[in-house]
């Protein structure tokens, strides 16, 4: 991870929120707007997220939500009127796996939440799913953003519950961040059963306490209790409303994730090569997934030396397999499966995202990845019939660009304007 890079980008998140501009010299009257009769963004390439494309089109904003898209001129008298010739539009990004806070919560929200955030939105990510922070924190974080206290993209919040106990010398491989070991060794022991009223009483407190899904880290044992145990948990948080979302990074842990019925998975196995047979079975459960591959590939620092993303050195050692991530992602999509977007990691997002483009182009088209990033993310994430798509009567999450990212996907990576919500909450100064 270059810290230049992070640190750049930090300078210029914490100037502009000093000032209360954005960190271009465009109109600072634009940012924040919520135009009462309406926002028109005309003459633009529409990615609608679903594959379509519109040259030329006109998409209008009204009371938060899209009112219309479509390849005429539209009549919205007062509307704010903005001109994208030669620009994108496409959804909101979408990252369903991300660690938000870091260090002491309450530090981390009086000090560094208001540039963490506007770095969210700088990089054009209006949703973002907390797979595990500090639970008072993300809680808090969440709520300052859905009052607009704070600018930032909505937070999906997810609160850990365990489907094990270990034994003595059993339990996954690796310590620490559990990412780092990679899971092809036998694994040792059986591990120890949780009774299922402590289950049961794990998932109400997290349904009381508001959260949006339980999540589980799976590493099944020999004999072990974690799928059964994951399987009750499942019934639990269904019956509350809850998505369980499963880290699985081996096939095996993904196959058994899929048997208990978990509502979302949250890695691309790479510990192991997927069958024909075993594809299908995972495509035709109906289970969607996140890609997070590139967690398992090194960043660089800035003396050119790999590491992992807990920016400590890359366990050359222990991440045998993380080649076959890209493959068994492919491998699933051509089964059914739908794929979303997940980084799993605390770095900056613009790096991030360019670092997980990376990985997800070794067996992905632009195209492909568009769909990716927006429609599949928002669908694994259970927000499809708001989010992910361009369409009349969705949420106005919208993403200008220059460039065509369906040609070439690093054009994501320019950011013209960002709308959350019908407001705009980023602006460099590109539309007219």
């Amino acid at each position: 991870m270059s810290t230049r890079v992070r640190t750049a980008v930090c300078i210029a998140a914490t100037t502009c929120l000093a000032c209360g501009q954005p960190t271009t010299d465009a109109p600072a009257s634009r940012v924040g707007m919520v135009p009462s009769e309406g926002l028109v963004i005309s003459n633009a390439r529409v990615l609608d997220g679903t594959g379509g494309v519109l040259e030329g089109a006109t998409l209008v904003v009204r009371d938060g939500r899209i009112q219309s898209i479509g390849p005429a001129a539209a009549d919205a008298p007062g509307a704010l009127q903005l001109d994208a010739t030669g620009l994108t539009v496409m959804p909101g990004l979408i990252d369903g796996h991300r660690h938000i806070i870091s260090g002491d919560a309450d530090a981390w929200l009086e000090n560094e939440a208001p540039d963490r955030m506007r770095e969210f939105l700088e990089t054009g990510f209006t949703t973002v799913l907390s797979a595990i922070d500090d639970e008072d924190g993300i809680l808090e974080l969440r709520r300052r953003v859905a009052e607009g206290e704070l600018t930032g993209p909505r937070i999906v919040a997810a609160a850990i519950a365990p489907v094990s106990r270990p034994a003595p010398g059993g339990g996954a491989r690796g310590g620490g961040d559990p990412a780092r070991g990679d899971q092809r060794a036998p694994r040792r022991g059986g591990a120890l059963a949780i009774p299922p009223e402590e289950t049961r009483a794990r998932i109400q407190q997290i349904a009381d306490r508001g959260f949006d899904a339980v999540k589980v880290v799976l590493a099944v044992t020999p004999d072990g209790p974690e799928q059964e145990t994951l399987a009750l948990l499942v019934e639990e948080a269904d019956r509350l409303g809850l998505m369980t979302i499963t880290h699985a990074v081996s096939v095996e842990d993904t196959l058994a994730a899929v048997a208990a019925g978990t509502t979302m998975l949250v890695h691309t196995p790479h510990v192991g090569q997927l069958t024909l047979e075993q594809a299908a079975t995972v495509g035709g459960s109906g289970i969607p997934m996140t890609s997070t591959l590139g967690v398992f590939v090194p960043f660089f620092n800035d003396d050119n030396e790999p590491i992992f993303r807990d920016a400590q050195p890359y366990p050359w050692n222990n991440l045998l397999s993380a080649g076959q991530g890209p493959v068994n992602a492919r491998l699933l999509w051509e089964a059914g499966t739908v794929y979303g977007f997940g980084t799993d990691t605390t770095f900056h997002p613009r790096e991030t995202l360019a670092h997980e483009l990376t990985s997800l182009h070794v067996t992905f088209s632009p195209r492909d990845l568009v769909s990716i990033l927006t429609r599949n993310t928002a669908a694994a994430i259970g927000r499809s019939e708001d989010l992910g798509v361009l369409e009349a009567g969705r949420i106005a999450d919208v993403l200008v660009v220059e460039g065509d990212p369906a040609s070439d996907i690093y054009d994501v990576l320019d950011v013209a304007l960002v709308i959350k919500d019908g407001q705009i909450v980023v602006d460099n100064g590109q539309v007219r």
